[in-house]
């Protein structure tokens, strides 16, 4: 009971307060509800009364009280009041979570205030403290602090001040008055003063007032019909570009570098940026600095790019810097950055990246000298090979693993032996290659070569397969090719010296041994050694520029009494070679033999490596190709229209450019009838696409998108290049998306579609071992079991899966996905570019070309050595990288990580970052060769002192 009281006396007073509250504000609360408007506004204006609290309601005051100050007569009183309004305005805007109390009770206020500034007359400060006077005095000076500055401004540029950080909460947008009365009271203070919203929203203003003047600047100039491109002279945004200045170094310190990059990027003044940027910055800067260049026009792209390149160089940050040079294509940039250090086990460092993109320099440093030839490349896969235990051959029954492939009913395969057991040759060589110890070939006995079990063409293959499988190894390789280099049959000839070539492939010596070899047989009467030969130079010099191969080779294009097969390959050689260079000569001959030749001879299949040879002179150089696609406009055969988009295609490769895939995109539009004209064009309209977007990600997925609209609208020759399009978007990089549809493509009713989404699942997964698509091309093998060109293909893609066994990739991007290569760029779009006529070439007599993929092979590894050149084991988490650009603190770089010790294989979208602190990287990147150096500092953690403790007493 009592209980029962206490909790009846707790509830009666909670429940009579509230008709007590109803009864104050009326009698009848259901009337009230119902009540005129009137009562309601009364109401809502004595809650709003009631909502001040007392310091607010003083607060308020206080602020009225000093703007009626403003308004009066006295000047005297200005300056304090001024003051004390800055002081109020200041200790609220440190946190904009919320609108700042002074700015919103001022805000009634801005209209009268605004025009109050502009009456007052312009006087000079008079404020100076009795300290300042006796310093002048004697003749000291002391370093102004904030105050001093503050002092020294003149009482209606304090007001504009004042009325600038007002202007953030009333201003219409467009006034862009928070500049403008910035800009009015020319106040040295610093912006941050007020606060991070308010130097954001002067940054935001000044890049629409930037904008704003350029309009102008381009309307007057229209008005007098005069050229616009200097749209803005630098005294237009002088006033712009000094302000901008003064917020830099506050959002530099306050984690806004993309605020400070971007502010300078639309004053188009990104260059001044270099002298703000400190040692605690730079990364995060030139880290949003070089993923911005992708999405930028040029030129600015290369001003991003030159910006980043600085501010390393001022950090001492030699491998990112030499990164971008590399990206620029400057060779004295490239040999600016290499000279740079001092330090001998960081130019051993700058010279592995070097090899990687087959950049050669001369030093007299022999270390220096090996490792930018690339010398040591086999001795260090096979070592890679060991460390992994691949180094066993592997037979063509364990790739094919035919007691998997689903068996079908009916008649047994009709497949002719000589087309099987060329497929076997080509996947021979690509599954052992670089290992030197194949059972069909390197390690045949004497006169049971696999050679001998092809036919004519197929020999010529066969005998090339060597400079494959003995890849890199040219001490032990030349021997076992020379058996083949004086045979009497023509095509093992003219094989044996393709595979001197190969095997030269990104590998320089001193003695110029693949020129010894293959020079003599360049004017050769036969045209399958004098091909092979020429072709073999050109893989081997890829590259190099060297002058005296032109010089060598240059006369073939030119002379018209020869085929136009060997034009063209030696066009394309020479193309490999002198690959970005933009040489003129090669340029004139190739251009003067499509404007001289029959048109018939052009129209013949050889004429797309014509095209293609021009084209990868100008890969990746954009603008520098304009004068040759002017050219070519001029050229009347269909010819001409095909080397136009490949130039076009090839200039801008990698680079991402939205409006260039547009034109090819263009290209595609055309619905074309290829008995009446020529539609090779689009095919390369469809493989620029790719070729353009592949170095950037989102563009890469927006071109994924496009290709399936072309595969359900395009013409047939459109229909059967989306697939390569696709294996080179991905090479080596086998998505899941990609694959499926790859592998819906592949029982396309077209049988040339379905050929080449069978020959793009092998590029897509070249060198992973990827087993969903292994199992995937072992039901294709069973499916097209009565079809041999299919089948061909087929075992060719499963070939190309497991190249290496695993251990080489075909991507042309490296260092971080952040490098193109364009030797590899050029060895994977000749290789596709010949299976836009599978069955003129690779089906017929020119399979050969299947190797251009070679110059696009290197090993996917991550070798560590120490200072003193050694093998160095250390543990490392390897993940898929993570893109971390404009995050916040230091965040983890990989996702989904597993801890393994070098060497260790990467694939085309992981990332490596060492597992302890034990070892600091001279590369910024962990990839390939990477030489690492102790760390002085490194204290093992207890639980690694507790283990090492534990082993101790085990032992």
């Amino acid at each position: 009971m009592a209980a029962d009281q206490d909790s009846v006396e707790f509830a009666i007073p909670v429940r009579s307060e509230d008709p007590k509250k109803s009864e104050k504000d009326g009698e009848k609360p259901e009337e009230q509800t119902e009540g005129s408007t009137s009562d309601k506004d009364k109401k809502d204006k004595e809650e709003a009364k009631d909502e001040l609290s007392e310091e607010d309601a003083q607060l308020k005051g206080e602020l009225e009280m000093l703007v009626e100050r403003l308004k009066e007569p006295d000047t005297n009183l200005y300056r304090p009041a001024l003051e004390t309004l800055r002081t109020l305005i200041r200790t609220s805007t440190s946190s904009m979570t919320s609108v700042p109390k002074p700015l919103k009770f001022l805000r009634p206020h801005y209209e009268e205030l605004a025009k109050l500034q502009a009456s007052w007359p312009d006087s000079p400060s008079t404020a100076t403290s009795l300290l300042q006077t006796v310093t002048s005095a004697v003749g000291l000076s002391t370093p102004a602090s904030s105050d001093d500055k503050a002092a020294n401004i003149s009482t209606k540029s304090l007001f504009a001040d004042i009325l600038s950080v007002l202007a953030m909460t009333y201003s219409d947008t467009g006034k862009r008055e928070t500049l403008k009365y910035r800009l009015v009271g020319g106040s040295d203070e610093d912006p941050g003063l007020w606060g991070h919203e308010y130097v954001r929203h002067l940054a935001a203003e000044l890049g629409e007032e930037f904008l704003a003047r350029q309009a102008e600047i381009v309307a007057e100039a229209e008005k007098k019909e005069k050229d616009g491109s200097s749209i803005v002279s630098e005294a237009k945004k002088d006033d712009l570009v000094a302000l901008a200045l003064r917020l830099v170094p506050f959002l530099l310190t306050h984690n806004g570098e993309a605020d400070a990059v971007d502010l300078l990027l639309e004053l188009e003044s990104i260059e001044l940026i270099i002298p703000f940027v400190d040692s605690e910055t730079y990364a995060r800067v030139c880290l949003y600095m070089v993923s911005c260049v992708s999405l930028l026009p040029p030129p600015e792209d290369k001003q991003f790019l030159k910006t980043a390149r600085e501010i390393y160089r001022t950090q001492k940050r030699y491998t990112e810097s030499i990164c971008l040079s590399l990206r620029l294509g400057e060779i004295e940039g490239i040999k600016e950055d290499f000279e740079a250090p001092k330090n001998p086990h960081m130019k051993r460092q700058l010279a592995f990246i070097l090899a990687r993109q087959q950049v050669f320099i001369e030093t007299e440093d022999e270390t220096l000298s090996e490792i930018l030839s690339n010398a040591k490349l086999s001795e260090n896969f096979r070592r890679f090979g060991k460390e992994l235990s691949v180094m066993d051959a592997k037979s063509l029954e364990e790739i094919y693993k035919t007691h998997l492939e689903p068996t079908r009913s009916g008649a047994p395969a009709n497949v002719d032996s000589a087309r099987e057991n060329l497929a076997g040759t080509f996947v021979n060589a690509f599954v052992n290659a670089g290992f030197g110890n194949d059972k069909l070939m390197a390690a045949a006995e004497e006169g049971n070569s696999w050679i001998y079990k092809n036919k004519e063409s197929g020999m010529f293959s066969a005998a090339a397969s060597l400079g494959v499988s003995l890849l890199w190894d040219t001490d032990v390789g030349l021997s076992h090719i020379d058996k083949y280099a004086y045979a009497a049959e023509e095509y093992i000839k003219a094989g044996a010296m393709l595979a001197n070539g190969l095997i030269h492939s990104g590998i320089r010596t001193e003695m110029d041994t693949a020129l010894a070899l293959l020079s003599e047989h360049t004017e050769s009467k036969s045209v399958p050694l004098r091909v092979a030969s020429t072709i073999g130079i050109g893989i081997a010099y890829a590259g190099t520029q060297r002058e005296d191969i032109r010089d060598l080779l240059l006369a073939a294009v030119s002379d018209t009494t020869l085929t136009i097969e060997i034009a063209a390959m030696t066009a394309l050689a020479l193309g490999f070679i002198f690959v970005g260079s933009c040489d003129g000569e090669i340029t004139m001959a190739i251009l003067q033999t499509m404007m001289e030749r029959e048109e018939a001879e052009l129209k013949e299949k050889w004429g797309r490596f014509l095209s293609l040879g021009l084209a990868l002179l100008y890969l990746g150089r954009q603008d520098d190709a304009d004068a040759t696609i002017e050219t070519l406009k001029a050229v009347e055969a269909p010819i001409g229209k095909q080397a136009l988009v490949l130039v076009d295609v090839c200039s801008f490769a990698g680079t991402g450019n939205v409006l260039k895939i547009q034109e090819m995109l263009n290209h595609c539009h055309d619905h074309l009838d290829p008995e009446k004209e020529d539609d090779l064009h689009q095919a390369m309209a469809v493989i620029g696409v790719a070729l353009i977007s592949m170095g950037e990600d989102v563009g890469a997925e927006m071109s994924i998108r496009q290709f399936n609209h072309l595969m359900h609208y395009g013409e047939p020759v459109i229909r059967r290049t989306v697939p390569l399009a696709l294996g080179i978007l991905s090479a080596s990089n086998p998505v899941l998306t990609i694959l499926d549809t790859l592998s819906r493509y592949s029982h396309d009713n077209d049988l040339q579609v379905a050929q080449s989404a069978i020959f793009a699942m092998g590029l897509v997964g070249a060198g992973t071992n990827n087993a969903r698509l292994a199992q995937m091309l072992r039901q294709l093998a069973s499916y097209y079991n009565k079809e041999p060109d299919c089948l061909f293909v087929v075992r060719v893609a499963q070939g190309l899966v497991h190249m290496g066994k695993g251990t080489i990739g075909i991507n042309p991007f490296h260092t971080d996905r952040s490098l193109m290569s364009p030797v590899a760029v050029a060895g994977l779009l000749a290789t596709v570019v010949a299976f836009t006529d599978a069955n003129g070439f690779i089906f017929d007599k020119s399979h050969w070309m299947l190797y251009f993929i070679v110059m696009s092979m290197y090993p996917r590894f991550l070798i560590t050595f120490d200072e003193s050149n050694e093998l160095l084991p250390v543990t490392v988490r390897v993940g898929q990288a993570v893109d971390v650009v404009g995050q916040a603190g230091k965040p983890r770089t990989i996702s989904g990580f597993q801890t393994h010790q070098t060497p260790v294989r990467l694939g085309q979208t992981e990332r490596a970052e060492l597992a302890t602190e034990e070892y600091i990287s001279y590369s910024h990147v962990l990839e390939g060769y990477v030489v690492l150096r102790k760390n002085k500092g490194y204290e093992k953690d207890e639980d690694d002192k507790a283990k090492g403790k534990d082993k101790m007493e085990l032992a």
